[in-house]
Protein backbone atom coordinates (compact mmCIF):
# COMPACT_ATOMS: atom_id res chain seq x y z
CA UNK A 1 0.00 0.00 0.00
CA UNK A 2 1.78 3.52 -0.82
CA UNK A 3 1.65 6.34 1.06
CA UNK A 4 -1.70 8.14 -0.25
CA UNK A 5 -3.93 4.94 0.56
CA UNK A 6 -2.43 4.82 3.82
CA UNK A 7 -2.77 8.28 4.69
CA UNK A 8 -6.68 8.08 3.00
CA UNK A 9 -7.25 5.01 5.15
CA UNK A 10 -6.11 6.99 8.04
CA UNK A 11 -8.77 10.22 7.35
CA UNK A 12 -11.03 8.13 7.13
CA UNK A 13 -10.51 6.86 10.99
CA UNK A 14 -10.28 11.13 11.88
CA UNK A 15 -13.06 12.36 9.46
CA UNK A 16 -16.30 10.76 11.70
CA UNK A 17 -14.66 12.42 14.93
CA UNK A 18 -16.98 14.98 16.32
CA UNK A 19 -14.48 17.92 16.93
CA UNK A 20 -14.49 21.54 17.80
CA UNK A 21 -12.02 24.10 19.27
CA UNK A 22 -11.55 21.93 23.49
CA UNK A 23 -13.12 18.69 23.91
CA UNK A 24 -13.11 14.53 23.73
CA UNK A 25 -13.10 14.61 19.79
CA UNK A 26 -10.01 16.61 19.61
CA UNK A 27 -8.23 14.41 22.21
CA UNK A 28 -9.49 11.59 20.34
CA UNK A 29 -8.07 12.85 17.29
CA UNK A 30 -4.62 13.35 18.50
CA UNK A 31 -4.48 10.04 20.34
CA UNK A 32 -4.59 8.65 16.85
CA UNK A 33 -2.01 10.61 15.80
CA UNK A 34 0.06 9.72 18.57
CA UNK A 35 -0.28 6.48 17.64
CA UNK A 36 1.50 7.52 14.29
CA UNK A 37 3.88 9.47 15.90
CA UNK A 38 4.51 7.97 19.57
CA UNK A 39 6.83 10.87 20.60
CA UNK A 40 3.95 13.51 19.88
CA UNK A 41 2.84 15.13 22.96
CA UNK A 42 -0.61 15.89 24.14
CA UNK A 43 -0.31 19.24 25.98
CA UNK A 44 -3.58 20.77 27.99
CA UNK A 45 -4.31 24.51 29.07
CA UNK A 46 -6.90 25.15 31.48
CA UNK A 47 -9.94 26.84 30.23
CA UNK A 48 -9.78 31.02 32.02
CA UNK A 49 -5.78 30.68 30.90
CA UNK A 50 -5.01 34.27 29.27
CA UNK A 51 -3.37 33.87 26.13
CA UNK A 52 -2.21 37.55 25.04
CA UNK A 53 -5.57 39.10 24.18
CA UNK A 54 -7.36 36.15 24.60
CA UNK A 55 -8.91 33.44 26.70
CA UNK A 56 -8.66 29.61 26.24
CA UNK A 57 -12.55 28.92 26.47
CA UNK A 58 -14.90 26.54 28.63
CA UNK A 59 -14.89 23.08 27.04
CA UNK A 60 -18.34 21.75 24.80
CA UNK A 61 -19.76 19.04 25.65
CA UNK A 62 -22.42 17.31 23.60
CA UNK A 63 -24.36 14.32 24.12
CA UNK A 64 -26.96 14.31 21.85
CA UNK A 65 -29.20 17.13 19.25
CA UNK A 66 -32.31 16.55 17.42
CA UNK A 67 -35.32 17.97 16.24
CA UNK A 68 -38.08 15.97 16.22
CA UNK A 69 -41.81 16.47 14.14
CA UNK A 70 -45.05 15.91 15.29
CA UNK A 71 -44.63 12.16 14.77
CA UNK A 72 -41.83 12.00 16.63
CA UNK A 73 -39.79 11.47 13.36
CA UNK A 74 -36.10 12.98 13.98
CA UNK A 75 -35.69 15.38 11.02
CA UNK A 76 -32.15 16.05 11.83
CA UNK A 77 -29.73 14.41 14.37
CA UNK A 78 -26.31 15.15 15.12
CA UNK A 79 -25.90 11.21 15.58
CA UNK A 80 -26.21 11.05 11.97
CA UNK A 81 -24.70 14.31 11.05
CA UNK A 82 -22.26 16.20 13.30
CA UNK A 83 -22.60 19.41 11.06
CA UNK A 84 -26.78 19.22 12.15
CA UNK A 85 -25.83 21.08 15.58
CA UNK A 86 -23.99 24.43 15.58
CA UNK A 87 -20.87 23.96 17.06
CA UNK A 88 -20.77 25.26 20.98
CA UNK A 89 -24.69 25.50 20.77
CA UNK A 90 -25.77 25.87 24.33
CA UNK A 91 -28.74 23.19 25.63
CA UNK A 92 -32.44 23.66 24.45
CA UNK A 93 -35.74 21.65 24.92
CA UNK A 94 -38.60 23.22 23.64
CA UNK A 95 -41.99 22.71 21.42
CA UNK A 96 -42.15 24.80 19.02
CA UNK A 97 -44.27 25.82 16.02
CA UNK A 98 -42.87 25.95 12.51
CA UNK A 99 -42.49 30.08 12.65
CA UNK A 100 -40.47 29.50 15.68
CA UNK A 101 -38.02 26.89 14.27
CA UNK A 102 -37.20 28.36 11.36
CA UNK A 103 -34.64 31.20 12.97
CA UNK A 104 -33.09 28.61 14.63
CA UNK A 105 -32.22 27.16 11.71
CA UNK A 106 -28.73 27.48 9.55
CA UNK A 107 -28.91 27.19 5.78
CA UNK A 108 -26.54 27.72 2.95
CA UNK A 109 -29.01 29.76 0.53
CA UNK A 110 -26.97 29.28 -2.57
CA UNK A 111 -26.26 25.61 -2.34
CA UNK A 112 -29.55 23.49 -1.67
CA UNK A 113 -28.46 20.09 -1.06
CA UNK A 114 -25.88 20.83 1.68
CA UNK A 115 -25.53 21.08 5.11
CA UNK A 116 -23.17 23.93 6.23
CA UNK A 117 -21.08 24.04 9.20
CA UNK A 118 -21.62 26.86 11.50
CA UNK A 119 -20.02 27.97 14.90
CA UNK A 120 -20.92 30.03 17.85
CA UNK A 121 -17.58 29.84 19.72
CA UNK A 122 -17.59 33.24 21.99
CA UNK A 123 -21.46 34.02 22.04
CA UNK A 124 -24.00 31.47 23.90
CA UNK A 125 -26.75 30.49 21.61
CA UNK A 126 -28.22 27.07 19.99
CA UNK A 127 -29.35 26.35 16.23
CA UNK A 128 -29.30 23.69 13.95
CA UNK A 129 -28.35 23.03 10.21
CA UNK A 130 -29.94 21.60 7.42
CA UNK A 131 -30.47 22.03 3.82
CA UNK A 132 -32.13 24.59 2.09
CA UNK A 133 -34.23 22.11 0.55
CA UNK A 134 -35.05 19.83 3.35
CA UNK A 135 -35.74 23.30 5.38
CA UNK A 136 -38.05 24.35 2.69
CA UNK A 137 -39.85 21.52 2.78
CA UNK A 138 -41.37 21.80 6.23
CA UNK A 139 -44.85 21.82 6.98
CA UNK A 140 -46.87 23.48 9.81
CA UNK A 141 -47.16 21.79 12.71
CA UNK A 142 -45.39 21.39 15.94
CA UNK A 143 -41.53 20.73 16.67
CA UNK A 144 -39.37 19.53 19.36
CA UNK A 145 -35.71 20.97 19.59
CA UNK A 146 -33.22 18.88 21.71
CA UNK A 147 -30.06 19.80 22.21
CA UNK A 148 -28.20 18.48 25.68
CA UNK A 149 -24.92 20.03 25.85
CA UNK A 150 -23.28 21.59 28.72
CA UNK A 151 -19.90 24.62 28.63
CA UNK A 152 -17.51 23.99 31.86
CA UNK A 153 -14.04 24.74 32.52
CA UNK A 154 -12.21 22.31 31.08
CA UNK A 155 -8.51 22.49 29.23
CA UNK A 156 -7.94 23.20 25.45
CA UNK A 157 -5.56 20.77 24.71
CA UNK A 158 -3.01 20.78 21.11
CA UNK A 159 -0.32 18.47 19.89
CA UNK A 160 3.11 18.87 19.66
CA UNK A 161 6.47 17.20 18.47
CA UNK A 162 10.07 18.52 18.66
CA UNK A 163 12.46 16.92 15.90
CA UNK A 164 16.22 18.42 16.29
CA UNK A 165 18.67 18.56 13.65
CA UNK A 166 22.07 19.60 13.69
CA UNK A 167 20.88 23.29 13.90
CA UNK A 168 18.84 24.81 16.44
CA UNK A 169 17.08 26.84 12.80
CA UNK A 170 13.99 25.34 12.66
CA UNK A 171 10.87 24.79 10.80
CA UNK A 172 7.63 25.18 11.53
CA UNK A 173 4.89 23.17 10.32
CA UNK A 174 1.46 23.97 11.96
CA UNK A 175 -2.27 22.26 10.99
CA UNK A 176 -5.27 22.80 13.09
CA UNK A 177 -7.68 20.03 14.34
CA UNK A 178 -10.85 21.20 15.40
CA UNK A 179 -13.54 21.11 12.26
CA UNK A 180 -15.98 18.10 12.51
CA UNK A 181 -16.46 15.86 9.67
CA UNK A 182 -14.83 17.86 6.82
CA UNK A 183 -12.49 16.17 4.87
CA UNK A 184 -10.61 18.55 2.62
CA UNK A 185 -10.73 21.97 5.10
CA UNK A 186 -9.90 19.62 8.19
CA UNK A 187 -8.46 15.80 8.25
CA UNK A 188 -6.42 16.45 5.20
CA UNK A 189 -3.93 18.71 6.88
CA UNK A 190 -3.18 16.62 10.12
CA UNK A 191 -2.85 13.43 7.95
CA UNK A 192 -0.43 15.40 5.58
CA UNK A 193 1.53 16.81 8.44
CA UNK A 194 1.69 13.33 10.37
CA UNK A 195 3.13 11.15 7.35
CA UNK A 196 5.82 14.74 6.87
CA UNK A 197 6.40 14.14 10.71
CA UNK A 198 6.67 9.60 10.02
CA UNK A 199 9.45 11.05 7.21
CA UNK A 200 11.66 13.70 9.01
CA UNK A 201 12.19 11.30 12.29
CA UNK A 202 13.98 8.87 9.47
CA UNK A 203 15.87 12.04 7.67
CA UNK A 204 19.33 12.97 8.66
CA UNK A 205 17.86 16.32 9.55
CA UNK A 206 20.56 19.81 9.56
CA UNK A 207 17.39 21.72 10.92
CA UNK A 208 15.34 21.02 13.68
CA UNK A 209 11.11 20.95 13.04
CA UNK A 210 8.85 22.62 15.23
CA UNK A 211 5.56 20.38 14.25
CA UNK A 212 2.29 21.24 15.95
CA UNK A 213 -1.30 20.58 15.88
CA UNK A 214 -3.64 22.88 17.07
CA UNK A 215 -7.27 24.40 17.56
CA UNK A 216 -7.40 27.29 14.88
CA UNK A 217 -6.78 30.58 16.18
CA UNK A 218 -7.28 30.30 19.75
CA UNK A 219 -4.82 26.87 19.39
CA UNK A 220 -2.10 28.98 17.92
CA UNK A 221 -2.73 32.12 19.89
CA UNK A 222 -2.07 29.83 22.73
CA UNK A 223 1.04 27.75 21.71
CA UNK A 224 2.73 31.48 20.31
CA UNK A 225 1.67 32.57 24.11
CA UNK A 226 4.35 29.77 25.45
CA UNK A 227 6.49 29.61 23.08
CA UNK A 228 6.88 33.06 21.11
CA UNK A 229 10.85 33.50 22.48
CA UNK A 230 12.01 30.51 21.17
CA UNK A 231 10.27 30.36 17.85
CA UNK A 232 11.75 33.87 17.13
CA UNK A 233 15.23 33.28 17.78
CA UNK A 234 14.79 29.67 15.47
CA UNK A 235 12.33 29.98 13.05
CA UNK A 236 13.82 30.17 9.70
CA UNK A 237 10.39 29.47 7.51
CA UNK A 238 6.95 27.72 8.79
CA UNK A 239 4.09 26.70 6.96
CA UNK A 240 0.41 25.92 8.03
CA UNK A 241 -1.03 22.79 5.66
CA UNK A 242 -4.75 23.10 5.33
CA UNK A 243 -6.79 21.76 2.26
CA UNK A 244 -4.11 19.43 0.74
CA UNK A 245 -6.11 16.74 -0.31
CA UNK A 246 -7.77 17.22 -3.10
CA UNK A 247 -6.91 17.12 -6.97
CA UNK A 248 -7.76 20.31 -7.78
CA UNK A 249 -4.27 22.88 -8.58
CA UNK A 250 -1.68 23.80 -5.78
CA UNK A 251 -1.93 26.86 -4.29
CA UNK A 252 0.16 29.33 -1.37
CA UNK A 253 -0.59 32.27 0.87
CA UNK A 254 2.10 34.32 1.26
CA UNK A 255 3.61 35.64 4.41
CA UNK A 256 2.81 38.72 5.38
CA UNK A 257 6.51 40.69 3.93
CA UNK A 258 5.93 38.28 0.95
CA UNK A 259 9.29 37.69 0.42
CA UNK A 260 10.69 35.47 3.07
CA UNK A 261 12.97 32.69 2.50
CA UNK A 262 9.56 30.23 2.90
CA UNK A 263 7.94 32.41 0.14
CA UNK A 264 11.02 31.82 -2.22
CA UNK A 265 11.02 28.30 -1.51
CA UNK A 266 7.45 27.57 -1.56
CA UNK A 267 7.58 29.36 -5.01
CA UNK A 268 10.97 27.43 -6.15
CA UNK A 269 8.73 24.33 -5.92
CA UNK A 270 5.78 25.28 -6.93
CA UNK A 271 7.12 27.07 -9.91
CA UNK A 272 9.01 24.06 -11.50
CA UNK A 273 6.46 21.07 -10.25
CA UNK A 274 3.26 22.85 -10.43
CA UNK A 275 3.36 25.73 -12.68
CA UNK A 276 -0.29 26.35 -12.41
CA UNK A 277 -0.60 26.92 -9.07
CA UNK A 278 -2.41 29.52 -7.39
CA UNK A 279 -0.41 31.97 -5.48
CA UNK A 280 -2.52 34.43 -2.90
CA UNK A 281 -1.66 37.75 -1.24
CA UNK A 282 -1.71 37.43 2.30
CA UNK A 283 -4.73 40.34 2.32
CA UNK A 284 -6.35 37.06 1.41
CA UNK A 285 -5.14 35.22 4.86
CA UNK A 286 -8.19 33.36 6.98
CA UNK A 287 -6.55 30.85 9.06
CA UNK A 288 -3.52 30.46 11.43
CA UNK A 289 -1.02 31.99 9.44
CA UNK A 290 -2.92 35.38 10.81
CA UNK A 291 -1.36 34.71 13.77
CA UNK A 292 2.24 33.36 13.02
CA UNK A 293 2.65 36.62 10.94
CA UNK A 294 0.68 39.41 13.28
CA UNK A 295 3.04 42.43 13.99
CA UNK A 296 5.03 42.01 16.96
CA UNK A 297 4.97 37.86 16.41
CA UNK A 298 6.74 38.27 13.00
CA UNK A 299 7.22 34.56 12.09
CA UNK A 300 7.69 33.92 8.61
CA UNK A 301 4.78 31.33 7.55
CA UNK A 302 2.69 31.01 4.94
CA UNK A 303 -0.44 28.93 3.98
CA UNK A 304 0.09 25.29 1.84
CA UNK A 305 -3.31 24.08 0.23
CA UNK A 306 -4.66 22.65 -3.14
CA UNK A 307 -8.07 23.83 -3.39
CA UNK A 308 -7.71 27.04 -1.09
CA UNK A 309 -10.32 27.50 1.99
CA UNK A 310 -12.74 29.77 1.12
CA UNK A 311 -12.06 29.55 -2.46
CA UNK A 312 -13.87 26.05 -2.97
CA UNK A 313 -17.95 25.54 -3.24
CA UNK A 314 -17.35 22.68 -0.67
CA UNK A 315 -15.96 24.62 1.77
CA UNK A 316 -17.39 24.53 5.43
CA UNK A 317 -20.13 22.28 3.89
CA UNK A 318 -21.39 18.62 4.54
CA UNK A 319 -20.13 18.47 0.26
CA UNK A 320 -16.10 18.58 2.19
CA UNK A 321 -16.75 14.54 2.54
CA UNK A 322 -14.16 11.92 2.00
CA UNK A 323 -15.20 11.78 -1.50
CA UNK A 324 -13.90 15.15 -2.47
CA UNK A 325 -10.08 13.65 -0.60
CA UNK A 326 -7.94 10.79 -2.76
CA UNK A 327 -5.07 9.05 -1.92
CA UNK A 328 -3.71 11.12 -4.90
CA UNK A 329 -4.54 14.91 -3.42
CA UNK A 330 -3.26 13.64 0.06
CA UNK A 331 0.33 12.07 -1.69
CA UNK A 332 0.71 14.94 -4.14
CA UNK A 333 0.90 17.17 -1.42
CA UNK A 334 3.32 15.28 0.89
CA UNK A 335 5.48 14.81 -2.26
CA UNK A 336 5.39 18.83 -2.36
CA UNK A 337 5.94 19.08 1.36
CA UNK A 338 9.05 16.85 1.05
CA UNK A 339 10.59 18.88 -1.81
CA UNK A 340 10.07 21.83 0.03
CA UNK A 341 11.69 20.43 3.26
CA UNK A 342 14.82 18.68 1.01
CA UNK A 343 15.40 22.28 -0.70
CA UNK A 344 15.61 24.18 3.08
CA UNK A 345 18.13 21.33 4.27
CA UNK A 346 20.16 22.15 1.00
CA UNK A 347 19.44 25.63 0.84
CA UNK A 348 23.30 26.50 2.11
CA UNK A 349 25.83 29.84 -0.05
CA UNK A 350 28.15 27.35 -1.91
CA UNK A 351 31.43 28.22 -3.13
CA UNK A 352 33.26 26.65 -5.81
CA UNK A 353 36.55 25.37 -4.37
CA UNK A 354 39.57 26.01 -7.47
CA UNK A 355 40.33 28.82 -9.58
CA UNK A 356 39.11 28.70 -13.56
CA UNK A 357 37.03 26.02 -14.51
CA UNK A 358 37.46 22.57 -12.45
CA UNK A 359 38.59 19.52 -14.37
CA UNK A 360 35.38 17.42 -13.86
CA UNK A 361 36.54 14.32 -16.10
CA UNK A 362 39.63 13.21 -13.76
CA UNK A 363 37.00 13.29 -10.84
CA UNK A 364 34.18 10.95 -13.20
CA UNK A 365 32.03 14.06 -13.29
CA UNK A 366 32.35 14.38 -17.35
CA UNK A 367 31.41 12.09 -19.40
CA UNK A 368 34.46 10.28 -21.71
CA UNK A 369 31.94 9.36 -24.59
CA UNK A 370 30.18 11.76 -27.05
CA UNK A 371 26.72 11.22 -27.95
CA UNK A 372 23.77 13.09 -28.18
CA UNK A 373 21.79 14.03 -25.00
CA UNK A 374 24.92 13.27 -22.32
CA UNK A 375 25.99 16.60 -21.81
CA UNK A 376 22.17 17.64 -20.54
CA UNK A 377 23.15 16.85 -17.10
CA UNK A 378 26.67 18.35 -17.03
CA UNK A 379 25.26 21.48 -18.47
CA UNK A 380 23.09 21.29 -15.18
CA UNK A 381 26.54 20.89 -13.05
CA UNK A 382 28.63 23.34 -14.99
CA UNK A 383 25.71 26.02 -14.43
CA UNK A 384 25.74 25.03 -11.29
CA UNK A 385 29.77 25.96 -10.47
CA UNK A 386 29.32 28.56 -12.57
CA UNK A 387 27.50 30.63 -10.13
CA UNK A 388 28.47 28.75 -6.87
CA UNK A 389 30.62 32.04 -5.65
CA UNK A 390 29.28 32.29 -2.12
CA UNK A 391 26.94 35.21 -2.99
CA UNK A 392 23.68 33.30 -3.60
CA UNK A 393 22.06 30.34 -2.26
CA UNK A 394 21.11 27.61 -3.48
CA UNK A 395 17.23 28.54 -4.29
CA UNK A 396 18.45 31.99 -6.16
CA UNK A 397 20.89 29.74 -8.25
CA UNK A 398 17.90 27.30 -8.88
CA UNK A 399 15.54 30.11 -10.16
CA UNK A 400 18.64 31.47 -12.25
CA UNK A 401 19.40 28.40 -14.18
CA UNK A 402 16.29 27.07 -14.39
CA UNK A 403 16.72 24.06 -12.85
CA UNK A 404 14.68 22.31 -9.80
CA UNK A 405 16.27 22.24 -6.21
CA UNK A 406 15.39 18.65 -6.48
CA UNK A 407 17.68 18.20 -9.48
CA UNK A 408 20.43 20.20 -7.55
CA UNK A 409 20.64 18.19 -4.66
CA UNK A 410 22.49 14.99 -5.98
CA UNK A 411 24.61 17.42 -7.91
CA UNK A 412 25.75 19.47 -4.74
CA UNK A 413 26.41 16.08 -3.09
CA UNK A 414 28.54 14.58 -6.10
CA UNK A 415 30.47 18.18 -6.27
CA UNK A 416 31.34 18.54 -2.11
CA UNK A 417 31.88 14.42 -1.95
CA UNK A 418 34.35 15.61 -4.82
CA UNK A 419 35.58 18.30 -2.95
CA UNK A 420 34.70 21.26 -5.61
CA UNK A 421 32.25 22.85 -3.61
CA UNK A 422 31.83 23.43 -0.22
CA UNK A 423 29.67 26.13 1.97
CA UNK A 424 30.61 29.43 1.78
CA UNK A 425 29.14 31.36 5.09
CA UNK A 426 26.77 30.20 7.22
CA UNK A 427 23.21 30.31 6.38
CA UNK A 428 20.75 32.78 6.50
Amino acid sequence: MGAGEEMYGFAGKLFPIGRSLTGEGVRQSLRLIQEQIPELKIMSVPSGTQAFDWTVPQEWEIQEGYIEDADGERIVDYAVNNLHVMGYSTPVDRYVSLEELLPCIKVEEEQPDVIPYVTSYYAPRYAFCMSKRQRDALKPGTYHMVIKSRHFDGQLNYGELLLPGASQREVLLSTYICHPSMANNEVSGPVVVTWLAKWLKSLDRKLSYRIVFVPETIGSIVYLSKNLAAMKERTIAGFVLTCVGDDRAYSYLETRKGNTLTDRVMQNVLGFAHPEYQRYSYLERGSDERQYNAPGVDLPVCDFCRSKYGEYPEYHTSADDMSFISPQGLAGSLDVMRQVILALEYNDYYRVTCLCEPQLGKRGLYPTESRKGIYREVKKMTNLIAYADGTEDLLAISSRIGVPVEELIPLVDKLCQAGLLESAKERR
